[in-house]
């Protein structure tokens, strides 16, 4: 069924320009998009009652490592920062295999799609034993959400100063010549698209000058997206400063990695000449509040950053460094860092949660999602405020205040994905026992 009324929603917070919120109002969907809003539609399709629920956008997650769900809470890597974080993983990366990257990925979306999630990016840059970007996109079908892939990569390896084992970087012809492949096989630039793939060189310790300039050059002429780390904690500051002679902003800007088709993920330590270079170029931040809170990177400056007009969107990162995957309390993270760091009144729930659907979709370069509104795509979140998690709440509307944190129903370009708190495209508990085995068998 790819047609549907919901009706009656206490509240609907559109997202749209004018941020309109409407009380007891009916959205009717139909072939991907929404096709009316307003009170007392007649019923079309199938009915959903959204009585004592408030619904939003879908959320947009602009930044994730999906492979990571099978590495949480790893030994020795639970209380490093970032570096030595990577250096404890890494070998267990190099033993993932196409069936990890697939498993991961199917666990990693169908954990978004219980928060509320309809689009995500990924960052998937380590390709052992024969995995491909294929793999994760065909989880993503799987799934049923809108997918935004990048095809990552590294470079320098141990042997010549870099973080990653030899084992796990690439040459630098054949990570140009497979982002050639996955673009055209499966990038799709139309309005509604279900797949965009981008090019995302993994960071500037991880790859040559050469192929981020070069990656850009690709990006550029393909018409895709570009995306990496930047600044996401001291480290990260003093290994561009030595290696580089410049902040990570001037590197950006010097290589290409500014402007509208760019996002950078963390950004924890953004100066304010760098938040004035990415605001004037339009280049999009992927906020990612717990993993910057569990690796120690700091508070990364997003109310300085939205004052000066950078585009700052929501990411959860890799399950690796978060441990979770749940968009919602994500946004409320960014709430709640924002206040510790500037004061009550820094960030409220509405503004949060803007950045969580819309803003996420302005810096994916999607202005078709992230909104409630006529001619947009029917991504679609229904949250149910009558539960525990919302008792007593006097406004169940600011939603990352008092919950809830798994969404009641979830459609994405019209089609249902979760139906009463439970995912309807695959069977969670045969995905869950591979999971289980490819965990048993990494650990062993």
């Amino acid at each position: 069924m790819t047609e549907f009324t919901i009706r009656n929603a206490d509240t609907i917070l559109t997202m749209d320009d004018d941020r309109r919120e409407l009380r007891g109002a009916d959205i009717h969907l139909k072939n991907g998009v929404i096709a009316e809003i307003g009170q007392n539609l007649p019923q079309r399709g199938e009915l959903v009652l959204a009585t004592g629920c408030v619904v939003t956008p879908g959320l947009v997650n602009t930044h994730h490592h999906l492979y990571q769900t099978l590495t949480r809470a790893v030994p020795g890597g639970q209380d490093a920062l970032l570096f030595g974080w990577l250096q404890t993983l890494y070998p267990i990366w190099a033993r993932f295999g196409p069936e990890e990257m697939r498993v991961s990925a199917q666990i990693g979306l169908a954990e978004l799609a219980l928060s509320g999630c309809t689009l995500s990016s990924d960052h998937l840059y380590l390709y052992p034993n024969g995995a491909r970007l294929d793999d994760t996109i065909e989880a993503a079908a799987e799934i049923g959400l809108r997918f935004h892939p990048t095809r990552g990569a590294m470079s320098i390896g141990e042997s010549d100063g870099g973080l990653p084992p030899d084992s796990l970087v690439e040459r630098e012809a054949a990570i140009l010549d497979d982002c050639i492949r996955v673009i055209d096989r499966f990038h799709d630039a139309s309005e509604g698209s279900m797949c965009r793939v981008g090019v995302a060189p993994c960071s500037p310790f991880s790859v040559s000058r050469e192929l981020m300039r070069d990656a850009a050059l690709l990006a550029r002429d393909k018409g895709v997206m570009l995306h990496t780390h930047l600044a996401e904690n001291d480290e990260d500051i003093a290994y561009s400063l030595e290696k580089f002679g410049c902040r990570p902003g001037r590197y950006a800007e010097d290589l290409g990695w500014t402007g509208s088709d760019v996002w950078h993920a963390h950004c924890v330590k953004l100066d304010g000449r760098e938040i004035d270079l990415f605001a004037r170029s339009a280049t999009g931040v992927a906020h990612c509040p717990c993993s910057n809170c569990r690796l120690g990177s700091g508070i990364a400056p997003v109310r300085a950053m939205r004052d000066a007009g950078v585009k700052v969107a929501m990411g959860v990162d890799g399950s690796a460094s978060n441990d979770s995957g749940n968009l919602i309390t994500e946004a409320r993270q960014a709430m709640l860092l924002q206040r510790v760091a500037n004061g009550a009144d820094a960030m409220s729930a509405r503004e949060a949660l803007e950045i969580a659907t819309r803003g996420g979709a302005d810096v994916l370069g999607r202005p078709d999602c992230g909104r409630i509104a006529v001619g947009k795509r029917a991504d679609i979140a229904i949250w149910d405020v009558t539960g525990i998690e919302s008792a007593g709440s006097w406004d169940p509307a600011a939603l990352l205040l008092a919950g809830p944190t798994r969404v009641r129903d979830l459609f994405v370009e019209a089609r249902q994905v979760v139906r009463g708190g439970n995912l309807l495209t695959i069977q969670m508990e045969n995905t869950l026992r591979a999971q289980q085995r490819l965990l048993s068998a990494l650990m062993a």
